[in-house]
C-alpha cells in the first residue's frame, strides 16, 4: 500500500494535500516539499519527572527550580538575560567555521566543574572532539561525549546520564528511525526539535541545539523551528577576522537587543570586555568622512566608527552602498543633504561603512552618518575627540534621543571631549561627565560647530 504524502512549507509549516507554487500562508514561492504522512507523535522515552503536574494555581508554582545556570562567560550570560534558564531550549545559528562548536565546548567546560553536561555531536567522532578539547585546554570528568545521530539513542543516554545541560551539534544531523525522510529534512528537524523540547521541559534540563544557516543567512529548516525554541542566538562575523558578535533575536527570558563580543584566538574564544575600545582601535587621525557615534545594544552603550566615502560618478545613476546600517536609511540621509543643504549628491557615489562588523539599527545614529557624508564630500576633518548623537528628520532638523546620559558617560570614559547632540538633550542632561556639550537644532548647525572645533584645535596647536 502506497504511503500517504503531503506537501509542507519549510518556511511556515503550512501543509497541503497537493503541490502549490505559492504558499497560501506566508506567500513564499517554491517552498512546499513532499513529505510522508506521519502517525500521531508519541513520546516513548520515559522522563525522570512527570509530564504534567496537573492544574495549579499560579501562586503555588515554585520557580526556584528554574534558577539560572551561570556559564561563567559574562558576554554569553548577558545575552541570555542573566544566565541559562533550566528547562529552556536554545537555538544557536551561524555560518560554518564561525566558532559555534568552540563556544559550546567552552560552555561545557565551565559548567561541568559543578554540573554534568552531555555533548552530543552528529558531525564529529569522539576522537575529533577530544582533539579540539585538548587544543582548548579542556579536561573535565563531568563532561560526557556522545557521537550519535539517532534521536531515541540520544534521549535514552540522557535519561541514564541525567545531565543538567545537553548540547546537540547539530540539529540537521539528528534523525528518528520511524520517520521516512532523510536527516536534515523539514520533517526530521521539526520532529527532533519537538522531542528535545519535550525532554527539556519535563526534565528541567537546558538544551542547546546548533543550526546551520542558508545562503540568505537564516537558519536552515522549517521556520517553525525558531517558534518552538525559547531563545535564538546568531553568531556573526567574518571567518577571516578575529572578532565575533553573538546576537539574540528571540529570548523569552531576557532582552532581544543584547550582544556579546568575542575574539577568536588559538586557544578558543575570549571575551571582549570593552567593545568600544576594540571598535575604535586603528582609527585614522585627521581623516575626512570619519565620525564616532554611541549606540545602545540592549543596556550597553557602545562607541562605533562610521566612515563615508564620496567620489564623482561616471554614470547617470550614482551608486549607493551601505554596510552596517540600513540601505534605505542611508539613501534618505543622502537625499536630505541634497535637498535641504544643497550638496551635489546626484553627481557622487556614496559608500558608508560601520567599522568592526557592528550593525547600527537605531535612528540616534542619523546625525553621525549624515555628517560623515558631508565631511568627506566637502573634505573637512571631524575632530577625533568628538562624538555625534541625534536623529535627523526630513527637514534636516535634529530630534531628541533616549538614554543620552548613558551615551555621554561611555564617551567620557573613552576620552572624548566634545559631544554634538540635539539641543533638547543638551538642556536636559544633568551631568556632562566633563565633556563640552554642543546642542544643535539642525544638520547645518552641527556642521558649523564641527568646523569651529577644528579651528579651535588648530589655534591651540600653534
Amino acid at each position: 500500500m502506497k504511503q500517504a504524502t503531503k506537501f509542507v512549507c519549510f518556511e511556515c509549516g503550512y501543509s497541503s494535500p497537493k503541490w502549490l507554487g505559492k504558499c497560501p500562508s506566508c506567500n513564499s514561492w517554491n517552498t512546499l516539499n513532499e513529505e510522508a504522512e506521519l502517525p500521531p507523535s508519541r513520546y516513548d522515552i520515559k522522563s525522570s519527572l512527570p509530564s504534567s503536574g496537573g492544574v495549579k494555581k499560579l501562586n503555588d508554582i515554585n520557580t526556584d527550580e528554574n534558577e539560572r545556570i551561570l556559564s561563567k562567560i559574562t558576554e554569553l550570560d548577558r545575552v541570555l538575560g542573566g544566565g541559562i534558564v533550566k528547562g529552556s531550549l536554545i537555538l544557536v545559528g551561524g555560518d560554518p567555521g564561525i566558532g559555534k562548536s568552540t563556544l559550546l565546548l567552552q560552555i561545557c567546560n565551565n559548567i561541568a566543574g559543578e554540573k554534568s553536561v552531555l555533548y552530543v555531536s552528529g558531525e564529529e567522532s569522539g576522537a575529533q572532539i577530544k582533539m579540539r578539547a585538548s587544543r582548548l585546554g579542556i579536561k573535565n570528568d563531568n563532561l560526557y561525549v556522545l557521537p550519535e545521530t539517532e534521536l531515541d539513542t540520544i534521549l535514552s543516554s540522557a535519561v541514564d546520564v541525567k545531565p543538567e545541560i545537553i548540547i546537540i551539534d547539530s540539529i540537521q544531523t539528528i534523525f528518528k528511525n520511524d520517520i521516512a525522510s532523510a536527516p536534515g529534512s523539514v520533517t526530521q528537524v521539526r520532529e527532533a526539535t519537538h522531542y528535545l523540547m519535550r525532554y527539556a521541559k519535563e526534565n528541567n534540563v537546558a538544551v542547546f541545539i546548533v543550526g546551520h544557516v542558508t545562503k540568505d543567512g537564516s537558519i536552515a529548516g522549517p521556520r517553525v523551528l525558531e517558534h518552538m525554541v525559547d531563545c535564538v542566538l546568531y553568531f556573526e562575523g567574518e571567518r577571516t577576522q578575529s572578532y565575533r558578535i553573538l546576537r539574540t533575536v528571540k529570548n523569552r527570558f531576557g532582552s532581544t537587543n543584547e550582544i556579546g563580543v568575542f575574539e577568536m584566538r588559538e586557544k578558543g574564544l575570549f571575551e571582549v570586555a570593552n567593545p568600544s575600545s576594540m571598535l575604535l582601535s586603528g582609527r585614522a587621525e585627521n581623516a575626512s568622512g570619519s565620525t564616532v557615534v554611541c549606540t545602545l545594544e540592549g543596556t550597553r552603550p557602545i562607541l562605533a566608527e562610521v566612515q563615508a566615502l564620496c567620489s564623482p560618478t561616471g554614470f547617470g545613476n550614482p551608486r549607493r552602498m551601505a554596510t552596517g546600517i540600513d540601505f534605505n536609511r542611508s539613501v534618505l540621509l543622502s537625499s536630505i543633504l541634497e535637498k535641504q543643504l544643497g550638496f551635489p549628491m546626484q553627481n557622487h557615489d556614496v559608500y558608508i561603512n560601520v567599522v568592526g562588523g557592528i550593525k547600527l539599527v537605531e535612528t540616534a545614529t542619523d546625525l553621525a552618518v549624515i555628517v560623515a557624508i558631508a565631511s568627506n564630500l566637502k573634505n573637512f576633518v571631524i575632530d577625533s575627540k568628538t562624538v555625534i548623537l541625534g536623529e535627523v528628520g526630513l527637514t534636516s532638523e535634529v530630534r531628541n534621543i533616549g538614554f543620552c546620559e548613558q551615551r555621554i558617560s561611555e564617551a567620557a570614559k573613552m576620552g572624548f571631549e566634545f559631544c554634538i547632540l540635539p539641543i533638547g538633550n543638551a538642556e536636559s542632561v544633568t551631568n556632562n561627565y566633563g565633556m563640552k556639550l554642543l546642542g544643535v537644532q539642525n544638520v547645518s548647525q552641527a556642521i558649523k560647530y564641527l568646523k569651529k572645533i577644528e579651528d579651535f584645535r588648530k589655534e591651540n596647536s600653534k
